[in-house]
């Protein structure tokens, strides 16, 4: 507890500090973790996570998170519940980007634009304040029950910042689901009970975001073993080959009928 409690500290301080001056609004920024049940390095990183979307200390910012579950720690002595052979191609997409090819846990990405160890508060605070000075379109968001295992979900995207040269743009939507505990019986992290945010239920394109607006419906099921007063969709706009993100919104999941 006192790590975490320290850990608590260090974000709200260092990030609230480092921000400069807010803009008049909130900007979302997207920050995306690629983690593992698996790894011994990861418990840092998801309460990382964990804290920034749960305090959201970066003065001028909203932080919505993805914490995206990857499954090449999965042959290694523990099964990640959470995992996603989809996930893992998506953080391969970043590092084709790179032009390194290198993939790791934990990873942190912010704005689809900045990646670094997950764990790193400085690199955080860093790139989030980066990504506040970029230019931010709008994604307006509903979400609206279909009986009790289903959603409609419905986005406009409006004022996006000029694409990179010869770039296109998709909208991607995901589920995320809060105040996630596992038990981790094998591996790295046997032993240990460990908890998670923004833990990415489901994750699709629905559509290309062309301009000057463009809106899109997408249902999306619950699955029963998801938690839906802990449920959130996110969705966000980005680049196909610079990855950069243009636009994000976040909304809670509604009760059950």
């Amino acid at each position: 507890m006192r790590h975490l409690s320290a850990l608590w500290i260090l974000v709200c301080v260092a990030l609230a500090n480092g921000s400069g001056a807010p803009p008049q609004a909130p900007v979302p920024v997207l920050v995306e973790l690629f983690t593992a049940e698996g790894c011994s390095s990861c418990p840092p990183a998801d309460t990382l996570l964990e804290k920034m979307v749960e305090a959201q200390p970066a003065s001028g910012a909203f932080i919505v998170g993805l914490g995206e579950h990857v499954d090449y720690w999965d042959r290694l002595g523990w099964k990640d519940r959470f995992s996603s052979a989809a996930l893992t191609a998506r953080q391969q997409q970043y590092a084709a980007r790179a032009s390194n090819d290198e993939v790791y846990t934990p990873e942190m990405v912010v704005d689809g634009q900045e990646s670094f160890v997950g764990s790193d508060l400085d690199a955080a605070r860093r790139a989030i304040e980066r990504a506040l000075a970029r230019p931010h379109g709008t994604v307006g968001l509903t979400c609206d029950t279909l009986g009790a295992t289903a959603v409609k979900v419905t986005v406009a995207v409006s004022n996006l910042p000029a694409s990179s040269p010869g770039d296109r743009a998709d909208i991607i939507v995901a589920v995320t689901q809060d105040y996630v505990r596992s038990q981790v019986k094998r591996g790295e992290n046997q032993g240990r009970t460990l908890t998670h945010a923004a833990v990415v239920r489901e994750m699709r394109t629905v559509a290309e975001a062309v301009r000057p607006a463009v809106s899109a419906d997408v249902t999306i099921n619950i699955g029963r073993d998801w938690t839906r007063e802990h449920l959130k969709v996110v969705a966000f706009v980005q680049e196909r080959r610079s990855r950069r993100v243009l636009a994000t919104s976040a909304i809670a999941v509604p009760a059950r009928p």
